[in-house]
Parts: C-alpha cells; structure tokens; sequence
C-alpha cells in the first residue's frame, strides 16, 4: 500500500508568522524542504491543499514542489473554476475534489457527489482530458461510491475521520461502514484510498477494509515530527502500513 504524505501542516505553521504579509527569502518552515524529507522517508507521493482563501498552501509552494519534488503530486482542491484555472496551470499527477468551507479547521466530511453529479462530471473530465487523475474525497456510503463512478472518477478517498474519532461500538460501525464502501468500489473497478484522522494507534483497524492502495496522511506524520524529525516521522508510518495485505 502507497503513502501518500500531506505537507499542508507545514504550511499553516508558516502562515502563523507570514499571513498576510510578503515572504522572506527563506520562510521557515520550508514547505519544499518538508516535501524532501518526506521523499527521503519514503514517501510515495506528496499532497498539499491549496484552499480557495489560501490559508496555509500558496500556488508558489504548489509549484515550487511540483517542479523540484520528483514524486506524484497529488492536490487536494474545491470544486470551483478557480480551482480549476490553478489545477490546468499546475499540472498535477492526481486531483482530490474536496468540500471547503471558511470557517473548518481542516476538511469536515465528505464531498456530496451525488448532490453535484452534474457539474462535477465536467470539472472531472476537463482535469482528466488534461491528464489528472481525479478522486473523490467520500463519506464512506454506497450512495457516494455510486455517484463517484457515475460522474467518471477512477478513484475515490474514503473520509475516516468518523472513523478516527470512535471508540468501542461505534467504532466498529465505522469500520463496518468503510468495508462496505470499500468493497461497493472495488466492484465498479474503482482505486481506493483513504484518508482523515489516521494515525499510527488506528492502523490496524483498517487491516480489515479490504482494496486500499493508498493513505493519505498529514497531522499526525507532522505533529510526531517535532519529536522525531520528518523523516523519521515518514519513515515510521510507511513501515507501519507496510503490514497490509489486501490486494
């Protein structure tokens, strides 16, 4: 299974000394320099937000590791022609179409697909004619699933903060839940992955849902690297998932 690391946290740790004024010449901390160290802990891929407000993430950083960071760039972006407009200038390797609202912290919930079905078929096949591949970031619900393959999305990103923020009973319904998901995917010939809350105490509750190729992980890979260092911070959760074995 591949690692995808989200650098985003990186960002918004920046931004809470630069927010709204010019850059220095070397900003800390360093976004690219972020974007090394989790290719050097063997990261498989690199994600970054660039949000609508630009609140951690500016187009600079995306480009910036897009031109010096030779790995998949996966951007995580709105559903909107701004977005797009960046997306078509970026270039990047896969898209993640992600719900935003201002005021979140972080991403709350998944992206209604099936709501939008309409509008999100064409934003899909333009990034897809320019040569992204595009996923759904999903509650975990045959409905979602559903409406991801209809609208032409080769792959989807399963939410699983629900899932990261249970105990006991509920908890295995939210495992249950992303089975099920996972499973109504892979029968439309859909790639899984997920993301959201994963961390290195909930791992192996998601050695039971079957078809993930792929995690994406941002806040916990950061926060243990102020202990560790990011590498190092990288190089333990890929070893970790390395334990999975669905196909």
């Amino acid at each position: 299974m591949h690692l995808g690391v989200n650098i985003d946290h990186v960002a918004t740790l920046r931004q809470a000394r630069y927010a709204g004024v010019e850059l220095p010449i070397a900003p800390e901390p360093s976004v690219l320099e972020a974007a090394r160290a989790a290719l050097q802990g063997g990261a498989d891929s690199i994600t970054l937000h660039v949000r609508e407000d630009r609140r951690h993430m500016q187009d600079a950083d995306a480009f910036c590791v897009r031109r010096e960071i030779p790995l998949p760039l996966n951007l995580e972006m709105g559903a909107t022609p701004a977005m797009l407009e960046l997306a078509l200038r970026l270039h990047p390797d896969y898209v993640c179409l992600v719900p935003e609202r201002r005021q979140e912290v972080t991403t709350e919930g998944g992206l209604d697909v099936a709501g939008h079905a309409d509008a999100l078929r064409e934003l899909v096949a333009e990034l897809q004619a320019h040569g992204s591949r595009v996923s759904m970031f999903i509650d975990p619900t045959p409905e979602q699933v559903q409406a991801s393959a209809a609208v032409g999305a080769p792959m989807i990103e399963l939410h699983t903060g629900c899932f990261a923020n249970t105990t006991g009973a509920e908890h295995e319904q939210e495992v249950q839940r992303l089975i099920r998901a996972a499973e109504c995917a892979h029968a439309l010939g859909l790639e899984v992955h997920a993301g959201h809350g994963i961390r290195l105490s909930n791992l192996a509750s998601l050695n039971r849902v079957p078809h993930l190729q792929e995690l994406n992980i941002g806040h916990t890979i950061i926060a243990r690297a102020v202990f560790t260092g990011l590498q190092a911070a990288v190089r333990e959760m890929k070893d970790a998932i390395l334990s999975y074995s669905w196909s």
